[in-house]
């Protein structure tokens, strides 16, 4: 059985934190669950245009609101809490914190180390050992 809190990840190697968004990374490759869990909070007046090419993401809103589009559509979607949104398809997408905060509890698959970052496209490199999805 695994037990944590978010203040046992709180400014250690596992809380990485930028310009726009501050990730509390819970679960990761090392805890060997094929997938991790991060408590991610997008700050307000932010938008990041990523595209995770190599995993697959499932957001899911807890606080605050915002919005995220699909870049090949142009679709924009509301954000707030209750909503999910899944990249299923490796999707380029932007997502923006509008009016406040933005707080995720998000679930990439294959896990992240946890001390990646963001390439030039916004997406993160192959896991070592795993090819891209």
């Amino acid at each position: 059985m695994i037990v944590k809190t978010l203040d046992q990840i709180l400014n250690t190697r596992d809380h990485v934190t930028g310009d726009a968004f501050d990730s509390r990374r819970l679960l990761l490759a090392k805890d060997g669950l094929g997938y991790s869990l991060h408590d991610t909070i997008c700050k307000k007046g932010s938008h990041q245009r990523l595209h995770y090419k190599n995993h697959i993401e499932a957001n899911y809103c807890i606080a605050g609101e915002g919005e995220v589009e699909n870049v090949a559509t142009g679709q924009v979607y509301p954000v707030s809490p209750g909503t999910i949104y899944v990249l299923d398809r490796n999707d380029a997408h932007i997502v923006r914190a509008t009016k406040s905060d933005l707080r995720f509890v998000c679930i990439f698959t294959p896990a992240l180390s946890g001390h990646e970052t963001h390439d030039e496209d916004g997406s993160y490199s192959a896991p070592a050992g795993n090819d891209p999805q």
